[in-house]
């Protein structure tokens, strides 16, 4: 391995290309919720409000989960992975974290026949 291992615990996020990090949301029982984009600014502002904030890529605009549906995202800790280029957010939410209504946004699962409800 060439590169030097990052032990520090300095917050320093390892933006892409388009500045922005993958933030992988789960409830406190570790259920996954969502997965979404963050930007510097989407950090900063969950990080000063305790709601999780994104970067919207099809709106090309910061977003707070829930602005429109009051499903809020209230996060309780915010981790990083160990090369600093994608983010865990635990959350409690207020409500479903889907826009569809569901409770995750992952609630089909593929199969050979192509996609299956399973909440």
């Amino acid at each position: 391995m060439t590169d030097a291992l990052d032990t520090s615990l300095a917050f320093t996020p390892r933006f892409d290309a388009a500045g922005l990090v993958t933030a992988v949301v789960t409830d406190p029982a570790g259920a996954l919720l969502m997965v979404a984009h963050m930007n510097e600014a989407a950090i900063a502002t969950t990080r000063a409000t305790g709601k999780a904030t994104f970067w919207s890529r099809s709106r090309n605009r910061l977003w707070k989960k829930g602005e429109t549906s009051g499903n809020v995202l209230h996060v309780r800790e915010m981790r990083v992975d160990c090369d600093q280029d994608a983010l865990w957010l635990i959350v409690d939410p207020a409500g479903p974290a889907c826009h569809t209504g569901a409770t995750s946004c992952f609630y089909r699962r593929v199969t050979d026949q192509g996609l299956e409800r399973i909440a």
